[in-house]
């Protein structure tokens, strides 16, 4: 399984990086995790526009879907003629959120190139995949994803504050690619999302083997969130995602 980050900046896209997208492939398969604002273009440079055979969709905010508008005209208009529905899995209402985003109405909305799937709470297959979800603590439905495949293990956080959910998802997991949209400061809000304190708990106490961060917000001192992860518990390499890095698990 090769994990390929598109996209891992937070909330919007920033100069280094656009919005959340993760490539996940194993035999000849590719899945998309979440495909968030810039994110498409972003893509190009490192896999074939129609050669994506699913798409997973954490949650609707914008930073996470929102390019699912583009990729439906590239798919819909493609010079040579539509190319083939592929799955679409995301939180109850996304087919009707999708088809607004883009002035559509919802019978057929974005229907023709896309197969829109609700997620499952699993574990259920994605091609060569085995995806478990679990719901997060977040102001939408957001989910958090556990891909295995040939005994090695994926955990994405998605966005979330903190969560003993999370943990079980990222249990003893290879790679944890677990968002650290805040720094450390009082009166931060509930359930939103983690620190980089916070991530590196919550891979602590799930026994993950490797803690990406992600869901880098532009404001922040990336540099500070890495430091901050470092001063947690957890013992294991911790870096910061970066478009273009991929690991092979």
């Amino acid at each position: 399984m090769r994990v390929t980050v598109i996209g891992c900046s937070g909330s919007f896209p920033g100069p280094q990086s656009p919005a959340s997208c993760y490539l996940i492939q194993a035999e000849d398969y590719s899945l998309l995790l979440d495909l968030g604002s810039g994110a498409l273009g972003t893509l190009q440079r490192y896999h074939g526009l129609y050669d994506i055979d699913a798409v997973c969709l954490s949650h609707l905010h914008a930073d996470h879907c929102l390019d699912l508008c583009g990729y439906w005209v590239a798919r819909k208009y493609c010079p040579e003629g539509p190319t083939p529905r592929i799955p679409v899995y995301g939180p109850e209402g996304t087919a009707a959120r999708m088809a607004k985003a883009y002035d559509l109405e919802p019978d057929p909305g974005m229907a023709e190139a896309f197969d829109f799937r609700p997620l499952l709470r699993g574990p259920f297959e994605i091609g060569p995949f085995r995806v478990t979800t679990a719901l997060m603590p977040h102001p939408v439905e957001a989910y958090a994803f556990r891909v295995e495949h040939d005994g090695k293990v994926l955990a994405y956080s998605g966005d979330t504050g903190p969560s003993a959910a999370l943990v079980e998802v990222a249990r003893d997991a290879d790679l944890f690619l677990c968002e650290a949209s805040f720094l450390e400061q009082p009166d931060l809000p509930d359930d939103l999302h983690l620190t980089a304190r916070e991530a590196g708990e919550h891979a602590a106490r799930a026994g993950a083997r490797r803690l990406v961060l992600t869901h880098l917000v532009p404001w922040n001192d990336a540099n500070r969130s890495l430091a901050e992860a470092k001063s947690s518990t957890y013992a294991g390499t911790i870096e910061l995602a970066h478009v273009g890095a991929a690991y092979d698990l």
